[in-house]
């Protein structure tokens, strides 16, 4: 068995694909995921299943939650290993430490190319800094996300993929929620 973390993009969001986490949970078990249970009211997930997590899993999730709850939106899944690894790579500790909720982590569909992550450095207007690493990318506001102009859209467009952001206070959570260790 496998545990994993699963991140819903965009919902809850005003009237915008609402979605109970008791209707979540319940969505998840009927889908054979095993011990489901959510964090907060945002999507966020952590189950176990027989299989290996990939992008197929992702997919399904996706198809089967247009079918059966009527929304549409991307799932991002980790196993616990993975979510380990991405708060174990955290290139801005002092930053965590000091104002975690101004720390983003996006989990990203795909792995943007170098180019890509250099495109997003130089698009930063403000303060704000950002690391790429992998499906990952890391993103520090000193002066606050609101009136940022790193916004997710940029993020995307210049990471030429699909994301979704937490603070680093939910990565915790979610990591304590897992198992897995940081």
């Amino acid at each position: 068995m496998t545990t994993c973390v699963a991140l819903l993009r965009a919902i809850n969001l005003l009237a915008h694909n609402r979605v109970a986490m008791s209707e979540l949970r319940t969505f998840l078990t009927g889908l054979g995921l095993r011990d489901p249970r959510t964090l907060l009211a945002s999507g966020n997930c952590v189950f176990t299943t027989g299989r290996t997590p990939t992008a197929a899993l992702e997919r399904r999730l996706e198809r089967e939650a247009r079918q059966q709850l009527g929304v549409d939106t991307d799932f991002f899944v980790r196993t616990a290993s993975e979510w380990s690894g991405v708060v174990a790579a955290n290139p801005f500790p002092a930053e965590a430490a000091r104002d975690p909720s101004h720390l983003l982590v996006f989990f990203l569909k795909d792995a943007p190319e170098p180019a890509a992550a250099e495109a997003l450095a130089a698009a930063i207007v403000g303060r704000e800094r950002v690391r790429v690493l992998g499906r990952h990318a890391w993103a520090v506001y000193p002066d606050g996300i609101g009136r940022s102009k790193l916004t997710s859209n940029l993020v995307e467009r210049k990471l030429a993929t699909r994301g979704t952001a937490r603070n680093w206070n939910t990565v915790l959570k979610l990591a304590a929620l897992a198992g897995a260790a940081g």
